[in-house]
């Protein structure tokens, strides 16, 4: 099954220094009727202004996912790291028992990225931070693991029953992905659009998928294909 979220559908907010759109109901962010998938609770599409970002502040038990679109996005935690995540790149958090950090744009043009959050395994844990190159070249035509929860080599490794796919697409192309028995995903275009089953799916809008084995994206525009798999099918409510 496939339900599309178009992008006027999907609830956002504009603080001046942040601009964001939320893809799943948290909180009183959101479209309520935007529930999560299995264990994906948070996907927000920010843009952040230059010179600003998110203060110190702290999470436990959650995994916390950036891939970072435009721009540069600067790191610092409690554990003592800091560091730099650039268009490409992908970063991950776990905060386990406990972390505080601070998110910020240094540089002088937004930065814009992909923030999604999915439950651990478990509960506590300690914390952790880390920080990974992922060349364009070598998504072209494939899915490519960016980070995982299956110890997947080359991927960050994530304590979720999750993984995080990326794939550049040529105009005219199409590409397969398969899906193992009670998993679901969330498809998000950070550019381009695509056509799945006669829909089109356009830049940063969603598209749920559950109950599906296998899916075929053709794509109408040169695209960036985010895609994120989780186990658990059932959509909660939001």
């Amino acid at each position: 099954m496939l339900q599309h979220r178009p992008l006027a559908e999907i609830g956002g907010d504009d603080l001046g220094w942040l601009k964001a759109k939320h893809h799943f109901a948290i909180g009183r962010h959101g479209n309520p009727a935007h529930g999560a998938i299995g264990n994906l609770i948070v996907l927000n599409d920010d843009e952040i202004a230059a010179g600003t970002g998110f203060p110190l502040h702290g999470h436990e038990d959650v995994e916390i996912i950036s891939y970072v679109r435009d721009g540069v996005v600067t790191h610092e935690d409690s554990l003592g790291n800091k560091g730099y995540t650039r268009a490409g790149d992908v970063q991950v958090m776990s905060a386990g028992s406990g972390i505080r950090h601070a998110e910020y744009n240094e540089q002088d043009v937004p930065a814009r990225m992909f923030q999604i959050w999915l439950l651990p395994r478990e509960k506590g844990g300690r914390p952790r931070w880390d920080t990974r190159a992922f060349p364009k070249v070598n998504r072209a035509g494939a899915f490519v693991p960016l980070a995982s929860g299956y110890d997947v080599p080359g991927a960050l490794p994530l304590r979720a029953d999750a993984e995080i796919h990326g794939a550049l697409v040529k105009a005219g192309a199409a590409i397969t992905f398969d899906f193992l028995s009670g998993h679901s995903g969330y498809l998000v275009p950070a550019t381009g659009a695509v056509r799945i089953v006669g829909e089109r799916v356009a830049s940063r809008e969603g598209l749920v998928i559950t109950d599906e084995r296998s899916i075929t994206i053709e794509a109408i525009e040169d695209t960036e294909l985010v895609l994120i798999v989780t186990a658990g099918a059932t959509e909660a409510p939001g």
